[in-house]
């Protein structure tokens, strides 16, 4: 492969690596050193094919001393995030290719879009329609710790200033000598949180997001997309345009989750608005150092009065009113009542006097400076409001069900629980209806049902822009989103709040058309929420439940029936999209993954999660940010004015057939052989990694101890540990093989090369196949599984390798991505290090398992931290 493209990657690699094996050397010893640089040399040479190497290799690593576990693992763990940050930086150099960035993701949208038909009328309405609303969820998959994260961020900077032109001698050695210590502070800090964050703490760590990347990244995408426009149309965004927004489940989310209380989410959003205040007091303070100009429009003349610096004068006030409502929430916080005075509670009062000042400077032969930092500070207003994200609510059915079981049994009105669908929604619609309190002053419920209720009380005393939707996990009948709606009214609610049921099992989705048309149906309902209407489709639980095939049919086949229902009754359906990172959880480049969505789906919006780690990875810098929304937005064009083809009859029927066939070889494994359960509890770490103190969410649901009440995250984190990768490729090819097998190999190609869903679905397979590795699988079996098991894990083996024969004759290639060929040498770069962790966690866990050691626990962390760094996921 020719090396010009990827110089400044590998040079940056090679750096960062040697710096790494200095600071361990010092720290360790130099024949501490020897021994890590003998591991990789065997490691390299047994990816190679070379089997006494890897017996070699397995040696070394079985045979490390108590003392030696630690650093070895640390090492090889500390290598791929050095690894990761210079792939990372990699997509933002100022030397990467000018087709990558973000600027030229946006001209080729419209350019590609022009090529293709589209007219500037209708470039315009598709701009002016963009809506991109991005929802930072506090799913327990990021493992790095805040502390360290910090210290990606100034190496990130650091290997930025050493590739800028001009640097002098002196200015490269202090960046270099810089780098080098951040590196020596990664090596000496403790790899993981000592305690599992609290949901407080999650949510400050969303609130960081924005301070240190979103706030800064909306308003340079703003600019990028506005110039892109401009070059297509001629015309400019308008003031007033609000293309992207964010929302966060953090200190909302309490599906499944009892750290997350009604106290809880009333201090989160205090905390997010005392955050935004704290941002605009900033923005406001620059305005008034940067505008000091006297020129000014008769309308600011008037507002102020005969003043020399009109701008200041307008901008101090609202400086003083910034002030007063941050001291006023740090009050509320303290436990205290605000004070009666001059403070920012809305929008508007933002809006007014910055758009006073913008039109002023235009009208006064300003607009260079109106257009500088003015305008970003409107947008950020724009995009961020003053509650800096809108908080969702989520809870799950059963909760709000418990609910009016105690209450209709305290009216002695009978047994809830045991009333018919109908009975319940004629009673919640009665009393929907019902001028009379709902609730009884003398009524006591039980501790959870208090609970609910609190969670509701505190709804109905924010303002409407604070929130954004209520979201009802498990949602399976129509009375589950009634039943939402009263408790709302009952509380005191002044504001239609949205409330979004989330279908998310393989039945659930199945049926999700069939509950919106029943609840569409109901007299007033339609009027009740103004023809608009949210749904969540859930893609963990659903792929969990029947398989990562038989799930993406379901969840493209709901989204259908679900637009088609909604336009039936003139209501307007925004879809939010639940996707995690990985395959397993609905994960896929941004790209391939809204084209793969059904004609239609994209009109009102783009609503999906960004969860764990890939915050970090997609937000977490500002110029990744940029080119994050760059894609989204590129994508939503091309779905709304070019849309993907409609699928025929004959590719329905096709992927009818798969969807059977992958949900019973999934199922067949996952539900119904009764020795995978304890398989699969003896090859993966699953066991341990409920101990890594990831997220405040416990790593189950309350019920049974089998797979069902698992939750997604660390069902598919515990298989991509064990490189089989299980969740996101069972039943899946094996089902197209049986295709192949009944002749249909030209429809399939057919399929793959004309129907985006189809061709994501393969290319999504083909990367999880490169990143498997059966070898290493049946390394933990050996170590790990008693005998009797170990049939499961050969067999699951055999099919691994005829599922990845499958996709390369589907593709028609000879190896997996062959036409990636980055990807295919980052993964090989990465599996010389990730290797030995594989390994090396193995024999950890045999050790642990005999004999539990604080010392080797502590390795195994480190362990399931390097290879999902190596795996570039986690859940």
């Amino acid at each position: 492969m020719s090396g010009d493209k990827y110089d400044t990657l590998r040079g940056n690699v090679s750096t960062m690596g040697r710096m790494l094996g200095e600071i361990i050397s010092e720290a360790e010893g130099p024949e501490f050193l020897d021994k890590i640089e003998q591991i990789r040399l065997l490691s390299k040479s047994a990816r190679s094919g070379d089997a006494g190497d890897r017996e070699a290799l397995t040696q070394i690593l079985c045979n490390l001393s108590r003392e030696q576990l630690m650093p070895v693992a640390r090492a090889f763990s500390q290598f791929l995030n050095l690894a990761n940050l210079a792939d990372q930086h990699y997509t933002i150099c100022r030397e990467t290719d000018q087709e990558f960035s973000a600027t030229e993701t946006l001209n080729n949208a419209y350019g590609q879009l022009a090529a293709r038909g589209a007219s500037k009328q209708q470039l315009f309405e598709v701009t002016r329609d963009l809506n991109i609303e991005l929802v930072l969820t506090a799913h327990p998959t990021e493992i790095t710790r805040r502390s360290l994260i910090d210290k990606y961020t100034e190496i990130d900077s650091c290997l930025g200033q050493l590739e800028l032109a001009g640097i002098t001698a002196r200015e490269q050695q202090k960046t270099t000598n810089r780098l080098r210590e951040l590196i020596t502070q990664m090596w000496f800090t403790y790899d993981f949180r000592v305690e599992r964050p609290t949901p407080i703490d999650e949510a400050k760590w969303g609130f960081a997001v924005v301070e240190k990347s979103l706030w800064k990244a909306v308003p340079d995408y703003l600019r990028r997309l506005d110039d892109a426009f401009a070059r297509a149309t001629g015309a400019q965004l308008p003031l007033d345009a609000v293309p992207v927004q964010f929302a966060s489940w953090m200190g909302g989310d309490r599906d499944g989750n009892p750290n997350v209380t009604a106290t809880i989410t009333r201090e989160v959003l205090l905390l997010s608005r005392w955050k935004a205040l704290d941002l605009y007091i900033n923005d406001v303070q620059r305005l008034i150092e940067e505008l000091s100009m006297s020129s000014c429009n008769a309308q600011l003349r008037e507002r102020v009065g005969p003043s020399h610096e009109p701008y200041r004068e307008l901008l101090r006030p609202l400086r003083s009113q910034l002030r007063a409502a941050r001291d006023n929430i740090n009050r509320q916080l303290d436990g205290d009542k605000p004070l009666a005075v001059a403070a920012i509670d809305n929008q508007q009062q933002l809006l007014d006097p910055l758009t006073l000042c913008y039109q002023s400077l235009c009208d006064s032969g300003m607009e260079s400076i109106a257009n500088s930092e003015l305008l970003d500070v409107l947008r950020r207003v724009r995009c961020f409001g003053i509650h800096l994200v809108r908080h969702d609510v989520r809870q799950e059915s059963n909760r709000h069900a418990e609910v009016f079981a105690e209450l209709v049994g305290y009216l002695e009105l009978g047994d809830y629980a045991a009333w018919s669908e109908s009975e319940k929604q004629q009673f919640l619609l009665a009393e929907l209806a019902s001028k009379r309190p709902l609730l009884p002053r003398a009524w006591q419920p039980s501790a959870a049902v208090q609970e609910v209720l609190d969670t509701f009380y505190v709804i109905a005393e924010q303002p409407a822009t604070a929130l954004r939707c209520y979201i009802i996990s498990m949602a399976r009948q129509p009375s589950d989103v009634l039943a939402v709606q009263l408790l709302l009214k009952a509380t005191g609610c002044q504001f239609e709040l949205p409330v979004a049921p989330l279908f998310e099992t393989l039945d659930d989705l199945n049926r999700s058309a069939e509950v919106i048309g029943t609840l569409l149906q109901v007299p007033g309902y339609c009027e009740q929420i103004d023809r608009q209407l949210m749904v969540m489709i859930g893609y963990s639980d659903s792929a969990k439940d029947a398989g990562v095939m038989a799930a993406a049919w379901a969840q493209y086949s709901a989204q259908e029936a679900l637009l088609a229902v909604c336009a039936s009754y003139a209501v307007e359906l925004t879809l939010f999209h639940g996707r995690g990172g990985t395959i397993g959880r609905g994960g896929a480049p941004a790209r391939d993954a809204l084209l793969s969505q059904p004609p239609g789906s994209l009109k009102n919006g783009l609503r999906v999660t960004e969860q764990g780690e890939m915050i970090r990875a997609k937000l977490g810098l500002s110029p990744i940010a940029i080119k994050t929304l760059a894609l989204y937005t590129s994508a939503i064009f091309e779905a709304n004015l070019m849309a993907p083809p409609k699928p025929k009859q004959s590719w329905r029927d096709a992927m009818e057939r798969i969807a059977e066939i992958s949900c019973e070889h999934y199922r067949a494994v996952v539900r119904h052989d009764e020795q995978f359960v304890p398989y699969f509890r003896m090859a993966t770490p699953e066991q341990e990694l409920a101990k890594l103190p990831l997220g405040s969410r416990p790593a189950r649901r309350a019920g049974s101890g089998g797979i069902e009440s698992l939750r997604a995250i660390p069902w598919i984190f515990a298989w991509s540990q064990n490189r089989l990768m299980l969740p996101a490729w069972l039943g899946a090819a094996s089902s197209m093989q049986a295709l192949l097998d009944e002749g249909k190999a030209e429809q399939l190609a057919d399929m793959a090369a004309h129907w985006p869903f189809f061709e994501t679905r393969l290319s999504m397979l083909e990367m999880v196949f490169a990143k498997a590795d059966g070898a290493l699988s049946a390394f933990y079996d050996e170590r790990l599984v008693p005998a009797e098991l170990h049939t499961i894990g050969a067999r699951l083996r055999a099919q691994l390798a005829a599922d990845t024969q499958t996709i390369l004759t589907l593709n028609g290639v000879d190896d997996l991505i062959s036409d990636h060929p980055w990807s295919r040498e980052s993964i090989a770069l990465r599996n010389v290090y990730t290797d030995p962790l594989n390994v090396l966690q193995a024999e950890l866990l045999r050790r642990n398992r005999d004999s539990q050691d604080p010392l080797i626990e502590q390795a195994i962390m480190v362990t399931i931290a390097g290879i999902a760094a190596g795996m570039r996921n986690t859940g």
